[in-house]
């Protein structure tokens, strides 16, 4: 039996997961928690859950904070983020702090379903959010061997644009930081997409933490 922990700050919500769960033929809820700090409150003496549907924005210690303490912990607890967030900083951070999926609050039962099985037997749950190539990029489990090529005619200006990219600054501020027009960063941001054979901002950020142009 695959124990899930469910961590949300809404307890109708978390009612209607822990019986949508009930219904899955091999899994079993065993803990729920308004927030990360109440769920390490609540792990204290316990065995940890195999998986945690983790929210992000929430009150005391959100979704950010509890991923990163969880991989520092107990990292063979699978982290499923369940959100509303569909931005691509939002999906960036939870990779970077040891997410093994992400999906939305939005989702049908099934695509739930498959999320739960799909973490729980490969580890992984693989969706149009999180594409198989940027997982692997995440991980650092494949080489690329364009990327050495890539990196060495990179221009000094792409590289630090590179750098904003993981940050969560829009596409102006990055503009503005680099003393450059917008018109400018989007001619990057296009030419870096056909470079390294990505189509958005996520792909870009995995590229650089890849190939350590940042540091996770």
């Amino acid at each position: 039996m695959t124990s899930v922990a469910l961590v949300d700050d809404h307890e109708l919500l978390r009612t209607g997961l822990a019986a949508i769960i009930g219904t899955f033929e091999g899994f079993k809820v065993v803990m729920e928690a308004n927030n990360g700090r109440e769920f390490i409150e609540q792990l204290k003496g316990k065995t940890p859950p195999d998986i945690v549907l983790l929210d992000i924005t929430m009150p005391v210690m959100d979704g950010y904070e509890t991923a990163i303490w969880i991989r520092a912990n107990l990292p063979q607890i699978k982290v499923l983020v369940l959100s509303m967030l569909e931005n691509d900083t939002a999906i960036i951070r939870m990779l970077k702090n040891g997410a093994r999926g992400y999906i939305l609050k939005d989702s049908k039962p099934k695509v739930f379903k498959d999320a739960l099985d799909n973490v729980r037997d490969s580890g992984y749950f693989i969706n149009e959010l999180v594409s198989n190539k940027l997982m692997h990029y995440i991980n650092h489990e494949e080489v690329f061997e364009g990327d050495a090529f890539i990196l060495n005619n990179l221009s000094e200006n792409e590289t630090v644009f590179l750098k904003w990219i993981c940050t969560e600054k829009t596409y102006k501020e990055i503009a503005d930081e680099m003393c450059l027009s917008p018109r400018t960063i989007d001619t990057y941001r296009d030419n870096l997409f056909k470079k390294l054979d990505v189509k958005t901002r996520v792909g870009l950020a995995i590229f650089a933490i890849k190939n350590s142009i940042v540091n996770i």
